[in-house]
Formats: C-alpha cells, structure tokens, sequence
C-alpha cells in the first residue's frame, strides 16, 4: 500500500520559506514534516487489549501505550489520543475486522509542524490550555486540545513538539505561530518528508 501513496501539496506550499525571522537567536524552530501518514484506529471497550497488543507486536513496542500517552517502535509511532483510540504515525494501519473496531486514514486532513528550541514549550503555552512543564508534558505525552478555538493534536516526541493541524486551518494557525515566535526569533527548516 505504501507504494501506492500519492504525494499531496502542503496547506503551507510557499508559505514555509526556509531562514531565520524576527528577534536575533533561535528560540524556536520550526519544521513541517510531509506527506504525512497517519492512521486513526478506533477500537471497542472489548477489544481493546488484543488489539493494542496486535499493534504492539506489528510495529515493534512492547506494549500499547496508556492513553495520553505515545510509544515509538522500529516502523512507527502509537499515540493513544484517546480511552478507545488510537493514531498510527510513520506507517499505514495494518487491517483490522469490523469486530475488532475501525481504521481511518487522516493523512490528507491533518498538516503537522515540529516545533523545537528553547522557546517552544513558551510559544506553545500562549496558544494552548496545557501545563507543558517537563514533568506535566514530558516527552511521549499525547493530548486534544484546542488552538484559537480549533482542535488540535499536541505529541511530544523525541523530537519536539509534534502539532496535528486540521488541514482546512494550517495557514491561520501557521500565520499566529508565526507572529508569535517573532519576539524570540526563530528559523524555519525545510520540511522533512514522514516515514
């Protein structure tokens, strides 16, 4: 299946211009990550376990994670987003029987941008309703919530702060980070393609 994936445009094609911007320094650094593959796998109360374990053992973890919580395994990434549901980042899902619960590919609604630097947790915090200290939001941490009243998705992975846009909204949500990291400085790198 993924030899099949189609390329698709950025909701932020020509708006992610690589360089520095704003105040001297980089507090915060900025970099979307492409043609995104990302499934949602809903499951049912029953059959919650079997499955978290079936996709403990396809990509690589020991277990499902916990909710809020993610896991990162040899081919993909677990994000539990909510009690019976759960993201796949970095690779497709792998089938599931109606029984079981269900699977939606989210690859086209969603633009996510990493945002790192000493100024990231800063930025973030005067946008989002969340406690982003090192022990609140420590890394693997997963959460909904909403950003100027749109909801998004917030996962702090190994490699920053990963922010789940709804496509219809990247450009307007882009635009207030943007302004918003002005007063630290900040650098855009060029996007970086997802697993």
């Amino acid at each position: 299946m993924d030899s099949l994936r189609i390329m698709r445009t950025s909701a932020l094609e020509g708006h992610t211009a690589s360089g520095h911007f704003g105040a001297e320094g980089d507090g915060v650094v900025f970099e979307e990550v492409r043609d995104l593959n990302l499934h949602q796998i809903a499951v049912w109360p029953e059959t919650l376990g079997s499955v978290g374990q079936t996709m403990a053992e396809t990509y690589g973890v020991p277990a499902g994670p916990g909710p809020g919580k993610s896991v990162t395994g040899s081919s993909a990434s677990i994000l539990r987003i909510e009690p019976l549901k759960f993201w796949v980042v970095g690779a497709a899902a792998s089938e599931l029987a109606p029984e079981e619960g269900a699977i939606l590919d989210l690859s086209h609604s969603r633009t996510c941008l990493r945002i790192t630097g000493p100024e990231a947790a800063t930025l973030l915090n005067r946008f989002l309703p969340l406690d982003l200290g090192a022990e609140a939001f420590a890394v693997g941490t997963v959460a909904s919530t909403a950003f100027h009243h749109v909801g998004i998705t917030l996962w702090h992975s190994d490699d920053g702060y990963e922010v789940f846009l709804p496509r219809g909204f990247a450009m307007s949500l882009w635009e207030l980070l943007r302004e918003g990291a002005a007063q630290f400085g900040y650098r855009i790198l060029a996007p970086v393609e997802d697993q």
